[in-house]
């Protein structure tokens, strides 16, 4: 799978290329690429925003450097081509599943107040928000979708990974723990240490259900 992400700041994706996902692209296992929006821009000063027509506070990010760097990172659009925006679909787990089915996604992170509508229109397949709340642009929402998919791109996490975790089945995950045995007066469940798998196993699913129902009652209905 190809991840292509464009922006103004390509700066801000280090953090995509640690832990997991950067593992997952050192062993080619996927491909993100980060494309800089500004080095497509036809004006010498390398601008790629302009003030809104109809007046308003802010600046609006124009139509042709992003449709040149679309058109060069995907030129015979093969590619889903997604716009990180606040007026989008909220972005789910479910979601996640088709998108990591996908040879090419492409991200695009919007900035400031926006941007040129026409550039919607022409070049943008779906727009996708992380949650209902705005931001200062769309490179941390980008980072999340591509963090997310990622996971599930063969070889990134192992399976039984991705098995027991929160959202499967609609619930949230189970509490974890590790050595020590105790601490600061709080002791491991025993039936964790039981051996018993049957036992644990209903155990976690007690504990999920219970979760579910404190934190996120929506996902039991």
């Amino acid at each position: 799978m190809k991840i292509t992400i464009l922006t103004l700041f390509p700066e801000m994706f280090a953090p995509l290329f640690g832990s997991i996902v950067g593992r997952g692209v050192k062993e080619g296992k996927l491909q993100i690429e980060v494309v800089n929006i500004r080095d497509y821009t036809e004006n010498k000063q390398k601008k790629c925003d302009d003030y809104p027509f109809g007046g308003g506070a802010g600046l609006v990010m124009t139509a042709q450097p992003i449709g040149s760097a679309i058109e060069a990172v995907d030129p015979e659009h093969r590619a889903l081509r997604i716009y990180l925006s606040p007026k989008g679909k909220v972005f789910r787990q479910e979601m996640v599943y088709s998108l990591a089915e996908r040879e090419h996604l492409v991200l695009l992170c919007g900035h400031y107040e926006g941007i040129d509508q026409r550039a919607i229109d022409l070049f943008i397949d779906e727009e996708l928000s992380i949650g209902d709340y705005v931001l200062t642009g769309g490179e941390l929402p980008a980072m999340v979708v591509a963090d997310c998919v990622a996971r599930y791109v063969d070889g990134v996490l192992s399976p039984e990974s991705l098995v027991q975790e929160s959202f499967s089945e609609n619930l949230l995950e189970y509490p974890h723990y590790t050595r020590p045995v105790e601490y600061r007066g709080l002791r491991v469940p025993e039936v964790l240490r039981s051996g018993d798998h049957a036992k644990i196993d209903r155990w976690r699913r007690e504990q999920s259900v219970e979760i579910t129902k404190k934190n996120r009652p929506d996902l039991m209905r």
